[in-house]
């Protein structure tokens, strides 16, 4: 039997004040699978009244943000008017393109209560001839998302074709993206049609073809390898990838290109102010690392 395991990555882990955040791309050792070149795992996380998730607004050029809530719910505005609460099991999917700025929030109502929080939020890289497309928004609720059923065991599919169904959310390049849950006992095939593929741990007990994979964790698999996904006490499982880049992307801070001169030139323009602003939420933003502060970036 062939090892499916191609590359093994260990996240590095941030604590941003009551909770943590696991990203696991872009590592040192490699920076995108298929159009993936951003993966973070926040939480989970227990906010009490009062508290909260405050990101600011803040620019991105070059990609398409992916937001897949596994607990709780979050508020999104951004540059083109857009207000949307995501909630778990749906898909936020923002194109940033040639420029967009968005926040992200606790919804109002809820600083009053408990809430709970558990994201994935990923980065796709825009394919060459598309890096500076007009920006976008989607949000594709949980119910119309497809969902798999094998083995003791089921899959959402966020993007992209798998196990012969497709995802309805939008993809720029060949793009797949699949929340797998495990029952105990259950298992699952690992669908290999990508051309590069990697799964991520996040909670539970699985084993890949009889080798065990590590909570917070990214697996990058081998090309064209069929594998097995089993669960002994049950597990949470992320499918992601797609088409390998063949031009690098450079990523500095929330920008994405495969020019570092086009980066250059939105780091500028973050800093003149030439960014839209978010309506609704236009009295803050987040500076530039290593920006002197202003009143309004308290």
């Amino acid at each position: 039997m062939t090892e499916p395991i191609l590359e093994t990555i260990t996240p590095t882990s941030h604590d941003l004040g009551g909770f943590k955040v696991h990203r696991a791309l872009p590592a040192k050792c490699r920076t995108m699978v298929g159009p993936f070149v951003f993966y973070d795992d926040a939480g989970p996380a227990t906010f009490g009244p009062g508290e909260g998730i405050d990101v600011r607004p803040h620019p991105h050029i070059g990609l398409a943000t992916v937001s897949y809530l596994l607990d709780g719910r979050i508020m999104h505005r951004d540059s083109l008017g857009t207000e949307q609460v995501i909630e778990s099991g749906a898909v936020n999917l923002m194109t940033a393109g040639k420029g967009i700025v968005h926040s992200e929030r606790t919804v109002e109502g809820d600083r009053d209560i408990e809430t709970r929080l558990k994201l994935i939020q990923t980065w796709l890289a825009l394919p060459d001839g598309r890096e500076d497309i007009e920006p976008a928004f989607e949000h594709v609720a949980k119910a119309d998302l497809p969902k798999i059923d094998g083995d003791g065991a089921t899959a959402r599919i966020i993007m992209g074709s798998l196990w012969g169904s497709r995802a309805p959310v939008t993809t720029y390049a060949e793009t797949i993206n699949a929340d797998i849950r495990l029952d105990a006992g259950g298992s699952l095939p690992v669908d290999a049609d990508a051309e590069e593929r990697a799964l991520y741990m996040t909670s539970g007990d699985a084993t890949l073809d009889g080798t065990p994979l590590d909570g917070q964790t990214l697996y990058v698999l081998k090309p064209g390898t069929t594998a097995t996904l089993r669960s002994e006490n049950g597990a949470q499982v992320m499918l992601c990838g797609g088409e390998a880049f063949a031009t690098k992307r450079h990523v500095y801070w929330n920008f994405v290109s495969s020019s570092k001169e086009r980066i250059s030139q939105a780091v500028e323009d973050w800093k003149a102010e030439r960014f839209p602003v978010v309506p609704g939420d236009s009295e803050e933003r987040i500076p530039m690392p290593g920006e002197p502060k202003t009143n309004s970036d308290t």
